[in-house]
């Protein structure tokens, strides 16, 4: 039985002791402050056998060229040169992928985005990170051992969805478009804006923090609470029609595992998110 969201340590720890030969371990630690860090923590001690995936050499394509349309801080790769990506890492049709952080899940569910996106659905958040795993009894490890590369990952029609900003702007106004904006409230306010040129938000957007999805442990809450929280926010409005954003496009595929969780269905992602959509003065801004 493959994992599609959410897996525990203990879970995964049987996995490994099983020596599953299909299972391939992501550590997508990061820092937006430090670029480093992410892979300096990773060399001073990670969960056996994995590999290390790096946020912005990785999973973001560069940004854009002068010249160019601006594509935000963490623009997608092509689909293609994921897949290529996702076969260094070893990566075929039958592995059992899991991903984790240090951070929350906040950007490891780039990656299992991401590999949805490439058509490839056993893919799971170790649910509480590294943490979770040591507190489980789980050991960590120095060495870093070279995946077994294959071909690129034979793309499938994804089972992630994504709306560009054009494709957003010409519905905004619509009641029927549920749009959630996962950044802190002070930057959904447009009260700070430590990261992008402009500070508020996409009209008719409502906040949900993506950290409001977790426990205290760092765990996610469970699929109940995610449910009612969700459909406060949804207000009677259609699960399946909700877009997803957040500064970058990273910390709102959270907000989408947590739907997912939740029972209420795989939601559609807005990637460019604020920091493509503020780079345009013609877009609308709202504040407050």
């Amino acid at each position: 039985m493959s994992h599609t969201t959410l897996i525990s340590a203990e879970a995964l720890r049987g996995l490994l002791d099983a020596r599953a030969p299909s299972l391939v371990v992501l550590d997508v630690s990061f820092d937006l402050a430090d670029p480093t860090a992410g892979q300096a923590a990773y060399a001073a001690g990670h969960l056996p056998g994995a590999l290390y995936a790096h946020l912005e050499r990785d999973l973001s394509a560069p940004k854009s060229a002068p010249g160019q349309p601006p594509r935000g801080r963490h623009p997608l790769p092509t689909r293609d040169e994921f897949a290529a990506t996702a076969g260094r890492w070893g990566i075929t049709p039958a592995s059992q992928v899991v991903v984790y952080d240090r951070q929350g899940g906040m950007y490891c569910v780039r990656a299992w985005w991401m590999l949805k996106w490439l058509g490839h659905e056993a893919v799971a958040v170790l649910d509480g990170g590294l943490a979770a795993w040591q507190a489980a009894g789980g050991t960590l490890s120095t060495e870093q051992p070279l995946p077994p590369a294959q071909p690129p990952y034979p793309c499938a029609a994804p089972v992630a969805r994504a709306v560009n900003a054009e494709e957003l702007q010409a519905r905004l106004g619509d009641p029927g478009l549920p749009l959630f904006d996962a950044r802190a409230p002070e930057r959904y306010r447009g009260d700070v804006e430590p990261l992008d040129p402009v500070a508020g938000h996409i009209p008719g957007a409502n906040n949900r923090f993506f950290k409001d999805n977790l426990q205290p442990d760092g765990r996610f809450k469970p699929a109940a609470q995610l449910r009612a929280d969700f459909e406060s926010l949804l207000g009677g409005r259609d699960p399946a029609a909700v877009v997803h954003q957040c500064g970058s496009g990273v910390t709102a595929c959270h907000n989408l595992l947590a739907m997912e969780v939740a029972g209420l269905g795989r939601a559609t992602l807005y990637p460019g998110s604020w920091s493509e959509w503020c780079a345009d003065p013609a877009r609308p801004v709202a504040r407050g």
